[in-house]
């Protein structure tokens, strides 16, 4: 089994493909103090890593420097107010106002598999897949138990944490912060990566030195956001894609939260993650229990390359789930930039005439089919069909599209409410808003409160009715505005501060009913485009709309940052309109495929206005993709250059896990007449077997094409692109 304990050392033991992760437990008291988490190691006995053989020195041994001792310690799991002066796990306040905490060590439990988190998304997998150690923890004086889940994959380099809190006392003790995971380490010259943006220009990678304090990004928006991603890494600063320590942990939740790396004064990290402590508390009645979401750690000393094909193979195979978890996504035409609100069932149909002819999979009907819905400013919370666009309803449009031999879906947002509508005019009181105040509006609409059961259910048992009314199989969930106003008129006073995450489990909840109703349907999250693509949503949905720019250049950085985390599995890609409806660049319609190929492919535009000579070309793409984007769906991503960094092209590649191919997408942003052809360095092949370029028809081992280069055509113009694909030869010499 991957999790051991040694009883004599009281030293747990975690070990996944190549890391290990040691736990101590540390004097008569039982304190919990990290030891080591690394490149996997053999030994066990690693207690003084933890410096508890030098000053201060432990309390059984030196009492009168408690404090000393625990404001240096590596704790697994900090608490507030007993002496440690960096961030805390858990701070917690009492009937009588006292906000003092800390734990010890009590028992523990060690079994196969992995259990699930009550209402919210996690990791999954069986005993032949992972380990559990469950290290139950007590605060004696407050009758607290704290218990530390901690999950090892065996064959991926991936540990999960998670924390349940349980309140043995006879009075309510209300939470004032209950982070996920808690890793302290001695500085490495450490660098922090982070993925900034914001709406249009998502997960932007950005790498800074740590400095002395605290550094970090996080979220108070109600939704994991545009601006940051819930993720943080500690890279060594001589880390490179391919070589050095990279520390990251990874938040399986959409609200708000905090990632956060502190140097202290000693040369000590502490790196968080968890729920922001900002806008949250949640009250414990005796009894009741408290379930923080989960946090992937994952540890690569070969670089980002390892860190980001972890993330990859763990999201693949042990988040994302359902019928479509390993599918091939279905080719898709939406119609949103192509017509926007303006249009009718004719329209539809004609859009819809054009992609089955050009051998489109599927078709989907963007806003504006409801309630009476013309453009943005009303009807959103009445989800029935608007019949002045379409007379026989969804089911009649449906069956039209079926006939085409398109499948059929619709665009909701059952998270909003307009003002104008006949929802909102029943009940007020349905959205969040502040008595007294100005309601905020953005894009003329409201949020629900979707932390009330009525609310869900109403909501749902209308999308219910839609779904229900034809043969749609597949959903667009958008979601268009952060959170403000956020109070709710069924929580008391007290528990105001529990609203921001009871939101985010009432979505979790309405995503679950509608996958176990719809068992087939593919559901696909847009949170104006990326502003809630994190990891609890993959649970729900197996691929999420990128962003809601679909400028082919400015996607380059943005699927970039993302496929740092993230597999092109669970990305839509779309080829759009031109010029640009996000900020009016022209682009070749062969560069906007090739773009778009790696992830869940589509078109964004009208089939109907194209030019003939692009129509022709839609039959050889959606070919291309049938072919190629396996390569790039389920094997090892490698970036070979940036066009984030370098501003004038982008390379990266992947190669399929038994190594017989691999796709290398090529995009020269800016052309240049002087220029020689680009030098690249492939990585991932095998470098005893022969490889045949696509393009120039050489074959070379994997070793010569990974040591001496590929190199890179000097197309003509900006915006030109090139997809090469290295296919292993066998033995003979044939493909």
């Amino acid at each position: 089994m991957a999790i051991s304990f040694n009883e004599q050392q009281k030293v747990f033991r975690l070990d996944t493909p190549h890391t290990t992760y040691l736990i101590g437990v540390v004097d008569d008291e039982g304190f919990l103090g990290h030891m080591y988490y690394g490149p996997r190691i053999p030994d066990d006995d690693m207690q003084y890593l933890m410096r508890i053989y030098e000053p201060p020195y432990v309390p059984s041994r030196n009492n009168r420097d408690r404090l000393a001792f625990l404001s240096v310690f590596p704790t697994e799991y900090s608490g507030h107010g007993q002496g440690d002066f960096r961030e805390s796990c858990l701070q917690v306040e009492t009937a009588e106002g006292c906000r003092v905490c800390g734990l010890t060590y009590d028992s523990h439990q060690i079994y196969g598999g992995k259990p699930a988190l009550d209402g919210l998304p996690a990791t999954y997998g069986g005993a032949e897949d992972c380990a559990t150690l469950e290290l139950h923890c007590r605060d004696a004086a407050l009758g607290l138990e704290v218990i530390l889940y901690y999950t090892a994959f065996s064959r991926i380099d991936a540990i999960t944490r998670s924390v349940r809190i349980v309140n043995h006392s006879k009075q309510d003790i209300r939470l004032e912060a209950a982070l996920s995971a808690c890793l302290d380490l001695d500085d490495r010259d450490f660098d922090t990566i982070t993925l900034h943006g914001s709406w249009s220009i998502e997960r932007m990678l950005c790498r800074n030195r740590l400095g002395m304090g605290k550094h970090g990004v996080s979220s108070l928006r109600g939704i994991s956001s545009h601006q940051e991603q819930p993720f943080l890494a500690l890279a060594e600063h001589t880390a490179t894609q391919e070589h050095g320590l990279v520390y990251a942990m990874h938040f399986v939740y959409s609200g708000n939260f905090l990632a956060q790396a502190e140097k202290s004064e000693e040369g000590q990290v502490r790196m968080v993650m968890g729920i922001h402590p900002t806008d949250f508390c949640w009250t414990l009645a005796p009894g009741e229990s408290f379930q923080a979401p989960e946090v992937v750690l994952v540890c690569s000393d070969t670089g980002l390359d390892g860190m980001t094909h972890t993330f990859h193979d763990l999201y693949r195979k042990h988040l994302v789930r359902g019928p479509w978890r390993d599918a091939p996504r279905p080719a898709l035409i939406n119609n949103w930039e192509g017509t926007y609100f303006d249009f009718d069932e004719e329209k539809l149909l004609a859009i819809a005439r054009e992609a089955a002819a050009a051998g489109l999979n599927l078709f989907v009907m963007d806003d504006g089919w409801f309630g009476r819905r013309d453009d943005d400013n009303s009807s959103l919370g009445d989800w029935y069909v608007d019949t002045r666009k379409l007379p026989g309803g969804l089911a009649h449009l449906a069956q039209e599209i079926n006939k085409l031999g398109l499948r059929f879906g619709i665009w909701i947002e059952p998270e909003m409410v307009s003002p104008d509508s006949d929802l909102y005019r029943a009940h007020p009181d349905y959205a969040l808003q502040v008595p007294g105040r100005p309601a905020t509006l953005r894009r003329n609409q409201l949020v629900l409160d979707f932390s009330r059961r009525e609310v869900r259910d109403c909501v749902y048992a209308q999308i219910h009715a839609s779904l229900g009314s034809a043969n749609i199989a597949y959903v667009k969930w958008d979601m268009n505005r952060a959170l403000t106003d956020a109070a709710s008129c069924c929580l008391a006073a007290g528990q105001q501060g529990e609203l921001f995450h009871r939101y985010v489990l009432g979505v979790y909840e309405l995503q679950q009913r509608l996958l176990d109703d719809f068992p087939g349907l593919l559901l696909e999250n847009c949170c104006s485009g990326g502003g809630r693509f994190d990891p609890g949503m993959l649970y729900y949905s197996p691929q999420i709309w990128t962003s809601d720019n679909t400028d082919a250049i400015d996607r380059l950085r943005i699927q970039e940052g993302t496929a740092l985390l993230y597999p092109f599995s669970t990305m839509g890609m779309h080829v759009a309109a031109c010029p640009s409806h996000t900020n009016g660049r022209v682009t070749p319609f062969e560069t906007r495929a090739l773009v778009a190929l790696p992830g869940c492919f589509g078109y964004e535009l009208d089939l109907t206005a194209l030019s003939d000579e692009d129509k022709a070309l839609i039959p050889g793409q959606l070919a291309a993709y049938r072919r190629y984007n396996p390569i790039f769906r389920t094997g090892d991503y490698y970036r070979l250059a940036s066009f984030a960094e370098n501003g004038v092209y982008d390379v990266f590649m992947a190669v399929t896990k038994d190594k017989t191919e691999a796709a290398i997408s090529y995009v020269q942003v800016l052309g240049n007449y002087r220029s020689a052809s680009r030098h690249v360095y492939p990585r991932g092949l095998d470098p005893a077997r022969r490889y045949l370029h696509s393009v120039t028809g050489e074959a070379h081992s994997g070793a010569a094409w990974m040591q001496g280069g590929i190199l890179l055509p000097r197309l003509l113009g900006d915006y030109q692109g090139q997809l090469i694909v290295l296919t292993a030869e066998d033995e003979h010499g044939s493909i």
